[in-house]
């Protein structure tokens, strides 16, 4: 991908790309995954393109990358009652298919989903 074009991120954070959005502020987006594997399945990003994976991101900018794990607890706290995996997955090898850095929040009862503890 080119860095002039934008990722699905960047359209449904400049509305180009419908979502189901469950917060949002000046700097980060947090929506309902369309593919989900969790009863709670949150993705967390940040309105910035700027950075394709979490390791950049707490390099560049800690600040932003702990207010996604600030909105990541908020979204847990009310949709799981605070229990919840945080996943970032950094590489193609490693599950990454959208390259604008973003968090999974996945709740629930994990145990009967696909994501059981192994």
């Amino acid at each position: 991908m080119s860095e002039t074009t934008p990722s699905v991120f960047s359209k449904i954070v400049a509305r180009e790309i419908p979502a189901d959005i469950v917060r949002e502020s000046d700097d980060i987006i947090a929506f309902r995954d369309i593919q989900p594997q969790a009863p709670v399945h949150v993705l967390v990003v940040p309105k910035t393109a700027q950075y394709s994976q979490v390791s950049e991101l707490a390099a560049s900018d800690p600040a932003l990358l702990a207010q996604m794990v600030s909105v990541a607890q908020d979204i847990a706290e009310e949709m799981c009652d605070g229990q919840f995996r945080l996943v970032f997955n950094s590489g193609e090898a490693a599950g990454q298919t959208v390259f604008h850095v973003h968090a999974h929040v996945l709740g629930g009862n994990l145990a009967e989903g696909s994501l059981a503890q192994r």
